[in-house]
């Protein structure tokens, strides 16, 4: 009977514990900063802000990033999971400089966005993104590439199933949740949020070639996690390792040789002329 009696105590406390992490997932996944830090005017950014409505009737801001020449293509940017988009408005710039423009996206939570961040929620934000592209920006899917960093390269993968897009990127980025937790974190942990971000299971219905990016000493995504999602991709596909770039060390450590990926990509998948 004691026996009995400690396993349940045993079952009730990992039942708890359990629960417990689930509550906790978006609080740890999400790191959201409200407010802006930068802003166009402060950086001498050609550029605008929008405002985009969600399906859910979420009210969201980005930022408008004009190529120095016109052109009739852009890039859809999905940011990580922590700061706010204004954080990378100098490197949506630096995009916007091989000659696409930028959709710079806050999620729900984040920056000047209404709302909080959720799983299912950004997925959402991103899809508005695609859709003032396509609507008030009149652009064919052809013609836009997805970038997503880190967090971002799981939104950009759930928004770039089954369709007609022109390239998706991705940097430093991982194929599942549950298999970065048992990673990174002491206990084996991952079954707590399996199916939770499993870009692994989705890169199979992505038909758009992919341009995949990380860091040789990433200690937030080991770089083993991103071969794994390249290697479940489906092609055509690149994998550009930045051999002394950390997880938010990729452009600088990348430099020069980054840009020029990102615009051969670019030239290769939505041509400029």
């Amino acid at each position: 009977m004691r026996l009995a009696g400690t396993l349940l105590v045993l079952i009730g406390l990992l039942g708890a514990l359990y629960g417990l992490i689930v509550l906790a997932h978006d609080r740890v996944v999400f790191q959201p900063q409200v407010g802006r830090w930068l802003g166009l005017d402060k950086l001498g950014i050609d550029g605008e802000e929008v405002w985009l409505d969600t399906e859910d009737g979420v009210r969201l801001h980005a930022f408008w990033v004009r190529a120095p020449q016109q052109t009739r293509r852009a890039i859809l940017f999905l940011h990580g999971n922590a700061g706010n988009a204004s954080h990378r408005l100098p490197n949506a710039q630096q995009m916007a400089a091989l000659g696409a423009d930028v959709l710079l996206l806050d999620y729900r939570g984040y920056g000047l966005s209404e709302g909080s961040p959720t799983e299912a929620g950004v997925y959402a934000d991103a899809r508005a993104g695609l859709a003032h592209l396509t609507g008030p920006r009149d652009l064919p899917e052809e013609r836009i590439v997805l970038f997503g960093r880190s967090l971002g390269g799981a939104v950009a993968i759930d928004l770039a199933r089954d369709r007609g897009l022109a390239g998706v990127i991705l940097e430093s980025t991982f194929a599942s949740l549950s298999e970065l937790a048992d990673q990174i974190l002491p206990l084996p942990l991952g079954f707590v949020v399996r199916g939770r971000w499993s870009s692994r299971d989705k890169i199979g219905s992505v038909s758009a070639p992919l341009l995949f990016f990380h860091g040789g000493e990433d200690r937030v995504v080991p770089i083993e996690l991103g071969r794994a999602l390249y290697d479940a991709a489906p092609g055509p596909k690149d994998f550009h390792l930045i051999p002394r770039a950390g997880h938010n060390t990729t452009v600088e450590m990348g430099g020069r040789a980054y840009f020029e990926r990102i615009g051969s990509f670019l030239e290769q998948v939505a041509p400029s002329s």
